[in-house]
């Protein structure tokens, strides 16, 4: 990117002020090195965000912004539906409710490697990954509509999972206001049988080891230390999201003109919030949040399962579930007042600080888990929402390591073969049903998440705690 069309606030925050019709200045959390490397279409993208209906404070992007589908991945903006805002659904992207979950294990690393081996093979094949991949889970119509419209709190009424689970998921499980109506019957057709699984790209099933701790106090309370086992879940809402979107991107793109709304992008569809087509998508999104929300629950029950066979002593409690790719209706201090604001996060977490209503009990003290995925061979992060994110980027943070190049150029670059080779080498055990996927997502094909996660942290959009590298790998 060509800093000399950005204003350095500070080391880790860049503005893009206002020209043309955008209607906000753009905002970008990055070191200088991240910026530089950012494609020039992040800025593009950013600056078009600006220029839609009723936007609020800003056009942010994240550490780890990249090129998307109309926003930028690491795009946050929101939108106040009494001045005419809008809803996106290039601003929440197709993999709707992507979003990783952790769990603490009870485990060390000592105990796992008598069974390493045996537990990647189960893990494998219980949990379904790959394209096309369906699950035992079978879906009638009947209950298509209950779990679009009960989320994780569906799942475990079925028996996925326990009660308590629900307190360290966001909106509880399940996200009100979800229409299964307004889903397509082809959409849930979709999705008939793929609860339960991981489907392919990015998505993942990690056994962790917590190689460092940065904050004890909080790292106690979230209750890991090092050499513990995690194990995270990386997975969205499959086909049924996938299918939304695409419908409702051409419906909105269609119906833009007729709500006098000017895209610079035709992938920057949107309607007003408070319209037919706008209020239509709200509850077909979210009833693909509540799916994402069910099928992360179901493959925790499918990963205790494993467990339990191989480490019986194994706990398995829910650290915390976040969604990546969404709109939600959250209450935001803008000049001084509270104002209901629509806020896209599309490659963003939600990082809600301390004393938040919406975190936790138990967790409030500290603030919210911010849970932040690597690759197959490099390190996830667990982060804590600050107070002073709040008032940055309505209480976001980055999602990953976000990619340096595309999935076409990482296969011209790597064999799958090699990368298992590789890091099997390193100790880290990979299963796939597809090396072509493997090589996608070689660990060389992302940016340092290290560097992304320190831009976070120093901008104060979450604050480190932990740091965990892969030892088992389930990819799709």
């Amino acid at each position: 990117m060509d800093l000399s069309l950005l204003k350095q606030q500070s080391r880790f925050e860049w503005h893009i002020p206002p020209f043309g019709k955008m209607l906000v200045p753009g905002v970008i959390y990055a070191n200088e090195m991240l910026i530089r490397d950012m494609d020039m279409k992040v800025y593009e993208q950013v600056t078009n965000v600006a220029t839609l209906p009723g936007i609020v404070r800003a056009s942010y992007a994240m550490p780890d912004a990249h090129w998307g589908y109309g926003f930028p991945i690491g795009g946050v903006a929101a939108f106040d539906p009494d001045v005419g805002g809008v809803v996106s659904a290039g601003g929440v992207g197709f993999d709707i409710s992507c979003g990783v979950r952790a769990l603490r294990t009870g485990l060390t690393v000592e105990e796992l490697q008598p069974v390493k081996e045996q537990l990647a093979e189960a893990l494998f094949h219980r949990i379904p990954a790959g394209v096309g991949s369906t699950g035992k889970v079978h879906l009638d119509r009947h209950e298509m509509d209950a779990m679009l419209a009960g989320g994780a709190r569906w799942a475990v009424g079925k028996g996925f999972g326990l009660h308590e689970d629900l307190e360290f998921i966001e909106e509880r499980g399940c996200m009100g206001g979800a229409k299964p109506e307004c889903v397509s019957d082809y959409a849930k057709k979709r999705q008939q049988d793929e609860m339960g699984t991981l489907g392919s790209g990015n998505h993942y099933l990690e056994v962790q080891q917590v190689v460092q701790v940065f904050d004890r106090e909080v790292a106690s309370i979230f209750g890991f230390r090092e050499g513990d086992l995690v194990v995270s879940i990386h997975c969205g809402s499959r086909g049924l999201g996938h299918q939304i979107g695409t419908e409702f991107l051409k419906r909105m793109a269609i119906s833009a003109a007729g709500y006098h709304i000017d895209l610079p992008d035709r992938e920057l569809a949107c309607a007003p919030i408070n319209s037919e087509v706008g209020q239509e998508y709200l509850g077909a999104m979210r009833a693909a949040v509540n799916c994402a929300l069910a099928n992360r629950q179901i493959v925790t029950h499918l990963v205790r399962q494993a467990f339990a066979d191989l480490l019986p002593q194994a706990t398995l409690s829910l650290l915390y579930d976040v969604s990546h790719n969404t709109c939600k209706v959250e209450e935001h201090v803008i000049d001084g007042t509270p104002v209901r604001l629509f806020v896209h996060r599309k490659g963003a977490t939600r990082a809600f600080g301390p004393g938040h209503p919406d975190v936790p009990p138990s967790l409030q003290a500290v603030g919210q888990p911010v849970l932040i995925g690597g690759t197959m061979g490099t390190a996830s992060y667990v982060l804590v929402g600050t107070k002073e994110s709040m008032s940055l980027a309505f209480g976001s943070a980055c999602h990953g390591a976000g990619r340096s190049m595309s999935r076409h150029q990482a296969t011209r670059q790597w064999h799958g073969r090699e990368v298992v080779r590789e890091l099997a080498a390193r100790g880290i055990l990979i299963r796939s049903p597809s090396f072509r996927g493997v090589a996608e997502e070689a660990p060389g094909a992302y940016k340092d998440v290290s560097e992304v996660v320190d831009a976070a942290d120093r901008a104060k959009l979450a604050r480190k705690v932990a740091r965990l590298e892969p030892l088992i790998c389930v990819k799709g």
